[in-house]
């Protein structure tokens, strides 16, 4: 069943298209790759897909619904959210207080708030640093944070914005495994992330972008050996 719908999405700045005539599925249960060359068009994809920019052309159904001119609050109340490149936690707040905002979306009681984002901090790993100031956090820790808080909202369906970003490879593998957990938890994903051996290893199917335009999608195994893909992002080393 597909729990998403791209149909022949673009999206114009001006006289600019960041993306033009994007159209794919995504079935539910799944983790789908984008990827692509920086300006690509992926974070304006997700902008679209969540509410954030009104696609210029096209639709965005999700779960049978047209999301077109929802607002992200809306967008997020249907089951559907979304992280962001740079991370930026309420510093002055602890972990559990950042992480109840993102509960508070399903509910207005402080206590069912505390419990919820209390669930999802130890799904995440933070358990022994729920009640430190997000400010103080390392990059690593704070990328688990946003992913809690996203969590608390009762997501079915995560964007993940390049949720790997300027991590080392030990904190890198944590993300793995906690995105791999995610998805075991019956939620589903679509991921930005540049490291192809990352999205290779995570990825049920992955949709490549090049100048806004969706250049191919297929299985990770597909991708990586796509002619047009080598020459536009991957290079000769990953043919």
């Amino acid at each position: 069943m597909a729990i998403l719908e791209i149909s022949h999405v673009s999206k114009f700045f001006g006289g600019l298209a960041a993306n033009s005539d994007v159209s794919f599925t995504m079935e539910a249960g799944m983790i789908m790759g984008l990827i692509g060359p920086n300006g690509a068009g992926k974070t304006t994809l997700f902008n679209c897909i969540t509410g954030y920019y009104p696609p210029s052309k096209g639709e965005i159904i999700f779960k049978g619904r047209r999301m077109n001119g929802l607002q992200p609050d809306k967008v997020c109340k249907l089951g559907m959210v979304r992280t962001w490149q740079k991370v930026r936690p309420l510093a002055k707040l602890s972990v559990v207080d950042n992480v109840m905002v993102g509960a508070l979306c399903r509910t207005n009681s402080l206590k069912v708030a505390r419990a919820i984002a209390l669930e999802q901090i130890e799904v995440v790993g933070l358990s022994h640093k729920t009640d430190f100031l997000a400010g103080s956090l390392p990059i690593g820790e704070r990328k688990k944070l946003e992913v809690a808080r996203v969590l608390a909202t009762k997501p079915e369906l995560l964007l993940l914005d390049e949720v790997m970003g300027g991590l080392n490879p030990a904190e890198s593998e944590e993300i793995v495994r906690l995105i791999l957990d995610i998805k075991a938890r019956g939620v589903s994903q679509m991921v930005i992330e540049h490291d192809m051996k990352t999205i290779m290893r995570i990825s049920d199917r992955i949709v490549v972008l090049n100048s806004g335009e969706k250049l191919t999608e297929g299985s990770p195994e597909e991708v990586v050996h796509n002619q047009a893909v080598i020459d536009a992002y991957l290079g000769e080393s990953h043919a």
